[in-house]
């Protein structure tokens, strides 16, 4: 198991720089010049200056700030080890990711590892309380469906998630927020938070959730069509194997053999449907972050896409790549323990 596992992190490490280098060269070619918008932000409070000394000044400053942030050369290989740590800058000191410096956020006027915590936590909350949501529902539902195949049930459920399956998740979160807001009005919008409010303790807490309620809904009916369908699917087969017809040729009760032998092979393919989808949703909803106003990585992404902030969006980057590699990591090390029969070992 150390072995594997060693293994594995090698391999994390080596796509990791792979990975990050191509991004770091195609969003390099973004039209945005750090040195060169400060030169000229500080070159236009000198208002007693010529024009002609003005062009020489601004040379001088822009060659500063290039140096200051490490961009004085056109070399994109030199460029990616300084944005690591492993270049030194023209001084002959070291500043990158390796150092804890990992850039400025000129959208928020913050280092962005000030920046994305608060969004991280964000996701996470939501992600985890959907994911809970989503597999407290759609088992069961999925494992009855598989027992009762065919039924009026099953065919009332499969017809539900047909419906939920083929609606795109932005129709469901209008759908959603006309109802429960605007018709019902049990939910706030958008926020996080009652605007003006200023609760501590427990009524904070309550505050939070009660604006985190309606995203977390519609996450979940989004996600409860596929992983039913698909939860279905793996009962169905393995209720169907040879050794669920000796398990019940031997006399076991019929949940011994639903719950201790058919779910453990049901269980295989939808490992990786589970931690990815929860990894996934800790990386943001970007459709949802911005419909509702939500304050997680996806809309923090968005965002720094449209304001060109470089930094924070190759910090984001490195962290969708790092959670990509590590979700595999752990999803491979989840089906050895589902099945023993997957040697994860060699």
């Amino acid at each position: 198991m150390a072995r594997y596992i060693a293994k594995r992190l090698v391999y994390m490490m080596l796509v990791f720089f792979l990975l990050t280098f191509i991004l770091f060269v195609l969003y390099h070619l973004m039209p945005a010049n750090r040195a060169y918008t400060d030169a000229r932000t500080e070159i236009q409070t000198m208002k007693r200056l010529s024009e002609e000394e003005k062009a020489t000044k601004f040379d001088e400053l822009y060659l500063k700030y290039q140096r200051m942030y490490g961009t004085d050369t056109d070399n994109n290989l030199i460029l990616y080890l300084r944005w690591l740590g492993l270049y030194p800058f023209y001084d002959g000191h070291y500043s990158g990711i390796f150092q804890g410096d990992f850039g400025f956020s000129y959208d928020y006027n913050l280092p962005v590892i000030d920046v994305v915590p608060v969004h991280m936590r964000n996701s996470f909350l939501i992600g985890l309380i959907t994911e809970i949501a989503v597999l407290g529902i759609t088992i069961p539902l999925g494992i009855k469906c598989a027992v009762k195949k065919n039924s009026r049930f099953d065919r009332f459920t499969q017809f539900f998630t047909l419906i939920g399956f083929s609606t795109p998740s932005f129709i469901i979160y209008i759908v959603f927020i006309v109802f429960f807001c605007s018709i019902l009005g049990w939910f706030p919008v958008s926020g996080m938070k009652t605007p003006g409010a200023n609760y501590t303790g427990w009524r904070e807490a309550l505050d939070v959730l009660h604006h985190v309620a309606l995203p977390t809904i519609c996450l979940t009916f989004g996600s409860l069509a596929s992983i039913t369908r698909i939860t279905r699917a793996s009962m169905i087969d393995a209720l169907n194997l040879d050794c669920i017809r000796t398990a019940r040729a031997k006399g076991l009760s019929e949940k011994v053999v639903i719950y201790s032998h058919a779910w453990r092979n049901a269980l295989i393919p939808m490992v990786s449907i589970i931690v990815g989808g929860f990894f996934g949703t800790i990386s943001g909803a970007m459709i949802l972050e911005t419909m509702f106003g939500f304050k997680g990585m996806g809309l923090l992404f968005l965002n720094a896409m449209r304001n060109a902030d470089y930094d924070m969006i190759m910090f984001l980057e490195v962290i969708y790549t790092f959670l990509g590699l590590f979700s595999n990591l752990v999803i491979d090390l989840c089906y050895g323990i589902v099945d023993p029969r997957v040697r994860i070992s060699k």
